[in-house]
This record gives structure tokens, sequence and C-alpha cells, in this order.
């Protein structure tokens, strides 16, 4: 009897990036991920079916990410983004020849043929379309994708269930555009839940409290059969942090949630899948294989020999130094060896599978069951962060393959194979530091939903407007501007200063808009007319922002109130 399964499950994202001609958000962000990652990966998936091994990798492509991929002015600017580091990769090799650096010449001309060879494959293998790869690849049976809210936005601390809804909707929706068939699962963003109850809103701590639906409900409704927590949630510990100290509003919150939530009396772990009340399947993060693959400080992406990130040779951003003994010196870099690199290789996925197997074994000890490593890691890790990543994947995929006491699954695969045998409700929290929202709200991005949640409830009023012609094109761009302010990125670079300003100009720069918009298509629908600098404002807008083509505004369509809740907030709070 098998020891037990590895569901692995990979979630690429990306905020909205691409440019449109003028005003570009910058695109540098996709170019590399699509090349670092999500091609090499098409590439390992290509190889391993050629092999007869259909890993069943669980994969989610989040819609906004999707709608980026797809677009014609992607593949414009990938091109050419490949062009250009074949050029640079030439230029490098030319003067370390000056320079009589002969194994860094060897180096340039590894990266002029690993770029040529990614540009080829993309071209030829792929059709220009890297969603047309993954579609092919879940069509072959190698892998199953599944889906995300629209743009990552963060259901928890939306302002309006219709928020969360039209995440949810238009994340199937799309799915369904881009993959042909209705997706099973969903990653929700920052894996972060919310059960149902007497909300109130952490920005308006002197406004009312009022009941709002659980997460869980929205999944059932589209649809949705699982979707993935981290480990506290499912054990219904409590989550880490001094909330009363650093963010009151955060206290309050959570006690607010905790009065709808016993902690369980019998035992959970997350090598079991549960059902939740509604029906939807909850798989829970595993620590120990998050550690040996996630950490760059105590797992294998920190080996000395293997790429470093952070070291570049401008101004093409080439990478020709190891990350060496010294992790934290950029000085005391070695050169980069790829043969010592993917030598070990091997080492660490000898090292993952025997972990798999030793965690499994003392699960069924504990049990008597076979039970389910769930390993959840960021696509990117695989490929940009850490170069050798893909490579990773195969040689682990190949391992266990080939392995009678392991096996691959995918969520969907699982819950057809053993239905979850018990039944759960889940505490609020996410997969963030400490285990709850302070990642998503604190003292330095308050002000983001101070200036989000007003917009959610408007949007609720335009989407009930009725309005048609221009006026509901006004609306439909004032939607789109509203879901790309959502994205929970714009709170995460502001909490963790990876990109601070950029972050606030780019949420500022979708709230402007969508408030503007809206003025607008209130003007239009009550029968006033635009001006000249607000047509081109219009225009504007749907050149630079202009992901969901057929966007429909009915999903923000106003959600029941729960069957014998007193809704206690009026119809001018909601607009």
């Amino acid at each position: 009897m098998p020891g037990g399964r590895l569901l692995l499950c990979l979630h690429s994202h990306m905020p909205y990036v691409l440019s449109h001609g003028k005003s570009p958000h910058g695109t540098d962000w996709i170019m590399e991920s699509a090349v670092e990652c999500y091609l090499p990966l098409l590439d390992v998936l290509d190889r391993l079916m050629e092999q007869g091994i259909a890993p069943r990798w669980t994969i989610n492509m989040t819609p906004i990410l999707a709608e980026q991929l797809v677009d014609p002015a992607f593949v414009a600017e990938f091109e050419g983004y490949c062009e250009e580091k074949i050029a640079f990769a030439q230029g490098d090799a030319k003067r370390f020849e000056e320079t009589g650096e002969l194994h860094m010449v060897g180096l340039a001309a590894m990266w002029e043929r690993w770029f040529r060879r990614g540009l080829t494959q993309f071209r030829e293998r792929w059709d220009r379309s890297i969603i047309g790869g993954f579609r092919e690849m879940q069509d072959r049976g190698a892998v199953e994708m599944i889906t995300c809210g629209a743009t990552h936005g963060y259901f928890p601390l939306a302002g309006t269930d219709e928020s969360v809804q039209a995440q949810v909707k238009l994340g199937v929706q799309a799915y369904k555009r881009h993959f042909g068939r209705q997706p099973r699962g969903i990653w929700m963003p920052e894996c972060a839940y919310r059960p149902g109850y007497e909300w109130r809103s952490p920005v308006e701590p002197d406004g009312p409290a009022w009941p709002r639906k659980g997460v869980e409900e929205f999944l059932a409704e589209n649809g949705i059969e699982y979707t993935f927590v981290d480990s506290h949630m499912i054990r219904g510990g409590q989550p880490l942090g001094t909330y009363a100290a650093n963010f009151p509003q955060l206290a309050e919150m959570f006690a607010r949630s905790s009065k709808f939530f016993t902690p369980p009396e019998e035992f959970r772990s997350e090598y079991e899948h549960y059902r939740l009340p509604n029906g939807v399947t909850v798989f829970a993060r595993d620590p120990q294989t998050t550690v040996k693959v996630w950490s760059g400080e105590h797992g294998y992406p920190g080996d000395p020999q293997y790429l470093e990130f952070h070291k570049q040779l401008y101004p093409g951003r080439l990478r020709y130094w190891r990350i060496s003994e010294d992790k934290r010196d950029l000085g005391k870099k070695g050169h980069y060896d790829a043969w010592k690199a993917f030598e070990n290789l091997g080492q660490h996925a000898d090292d993952f599978v025997k972990t798999l197997k030793s965690t499994l074994a003392a699960y069924r000890g504990q049990s008597g069951r076979e039970g389910t490593v769930v390993a959840m890691y960021d696509t990117e890790l695989f490929g940009h962060w850490w170069w050798e990543g893909p490579e990773f994947l195969y040689e682990t995929s190949v391992r266990i393959h080939n392995d009678p006491d392991l096996r691959m699954v995918s969520g969907g695969d699982l819950i057809d194979e053993e239905p979850s045998r018990h039944m759960i409700t889940l505490p609020e929290g996410s997969w963030g530091e400490g285990g709850y929202h302070y990642v998503w709200i604190n003292d330095g991005n308050l002000w983001t939903w101070e200036k989000l949640q007003p917009c959610q409830r408007r949007m609720v009023s335009l989407a009930n407007l009725g309005a048609t012609g221009l006026a509901g094109d006004l609306v439909i761009q004032a939607a789109r501007e509203l879901l790309l302010a959502e994205a929970s990125d714009w709170q995460f670079l502001i909490s963790t200063f990876s990109a601070r300003d950029y972050a606030e100009i780019r949420f500022q720069d979708h709230v402007d808009r969508f408030n503007r918009l809206a003025d607008l298509s209130e003007r239009v629908h009550g029968g006033g007319e635009l001006t000249q600098d607000d047509e081109a404002f219009y225009e504007e807008c749907r050149l630079k922002d202009a992901p969901f083509p057929d966007l429909d505004v009915s999903i923000w369509a106003r959600v029941e109130v729960p069957v014998g809740a007193k809704f206690p907030i009026s119809e001018a709070f909601l607009g």
C-alpha cells in the first residue's frame, strides 16, 4: 500500500503591469516571470509527459495574470524583451573577452542560448500563447488548473459582500474563457478566509455592524469544490501577533469573529482534507516541505552553488554569480558554475522525497490512514527567485513517479478518490505573517482601505443604476479600475517596503480613475454630456487599463442578506 500522496499547488500571480501605449505601468515583472518561470515550467511538463509522467500539479493562474498573458501587447513586448536580453548577453560576452574573463564569456553565452531557446519555444512550441500551453497541459492530463479572485482582491477586508461576489464570479468567468471548462478549485488570495458573522469595518470602528456571508458561500454559489488554507486554520489555533498593541482595529475584528468559532476538541491534521458545512473542501499547507523549498536561509534555494538573485550586471541585469558561502555580502560572491549547481539538484530532490516519505509515514503511524502532503508555493519561486527551481520540480516528479510508496494527485483527483471524511468550521485568517490580516491592514496602509471601501459601496450603486449606452460603458470602465485597485499586492508592497512608492501611486491612480468615471457615468445617465477633456480621459483609461473585455457589471448585484438576519445598514450607507 502506498505511503501517501503529494498535492503540489503552484500559485501564479502578477498584478496588472502590462503597458498599453501612454502612461505604462511597467512590464519587467511579467516579462521576467514569463521567461524565467512559466515557459520553463511548460518545458518541464512537456518533458515529463514525453516520458509518460503526468505530475498532476495543481496550478493557479490568477485571472488578471491570464488576461495579461493573452493580450497582444504582451506578445509584442515579450519578444522584444527576449531579443534585448540576447543583445545584452552578446555585449557582456564581448566585454568579458576583452578583459580575459573566459569563464564569464561562457556564462554570457549560456544566457544568450537560454533566451534564444525561450523565445523559440514561445513562438514555435506554444504558438505565442503561454495560457494556451497550460490549457494544453490540462487537456492532456498533466496538471489541473484552478482559478483565483479576479484581481487577487483580499476577501476578508472587502467593504461589501458584492465585491467578494464580483471577484469570485469574474474569476470563474475568466477561467472558463481561458481554459474552456468550469474550475473545480480556487486559490483564495493570500489564502485569506473570513466566516460569516456580524462584521464591522476596521476603518470605521464607530460604524454599524452587519451580517456578512462567509467566503465559502461565494465559492459554493459559483461551483467551486475546494480551496486552500494555512495549517494553523485547519488546526483551529489562534494566529500569532500582538494585534491589540500594534493595531487595535484587528484585535476588535478578531474578538468579533472568535464569537462565531469554537476551537475544536478533536485533533485536526494538515495531512487530512476537510469539508466545510456547505460542502466546500479545504486543504492545508504542510509546514515541513514549506521550509525545505521556500526558505532561502534554511532550504534548498540557499545552496551556495545556486544562482545569486540579487547581484546583477548592468545595464542588462543578467546574473553571473552564485549565492556563495557568505550569503549577505554581494562583494564576495563567486562566479556561477551551472554544472556544479545542477549536480546539487539530484541531492535536493532525494532529500525532498525522503522528507515526504518520513512525514507521511509518521502520519500513517499516528492515524492508521494514508495522508496527503499539500505543498503550496508561489510559482514565481521556481525560476525567478530560485533559478534552478523548475529543474528541481522535474527531478522530484521523476523520483515520485518511480517510487511505489508515493503518488502525485491534484485537488480534484483527491476529492474524487477520497471525499472528505470530516466536517469542520474555520477561524478567520490568512497565510501571511502572524496568520491574520496584519500584513494587509496596518498603520502604514490603513489609508488604502479608507479610500477603497467607499468605492466598493459606490460600485454596488453604479451596478444597480441601470445605465446604458455611454453611461453604461463608463460604469464598466469604472468597475475595471475598482478591480485593479482591489489587488492585495498594493497593501503587501506598502507593508514590506518592496516597492512602496510604486504601489501607493498605482493604488491612488486606480481609485482616482474610479471616482472620476463614476461621476461621469452618473452625469451622462442623468442627461449630461462629456467635455473634450472627459472624453480624452475616458479613452486613456480604456487604453491603459483594459483587462476583462466582456466585463458585465451585473456581477455586483446586491447580495441577499443571510436568512433570519436583520440588515442594519441603510441604502444611503451603500451608495
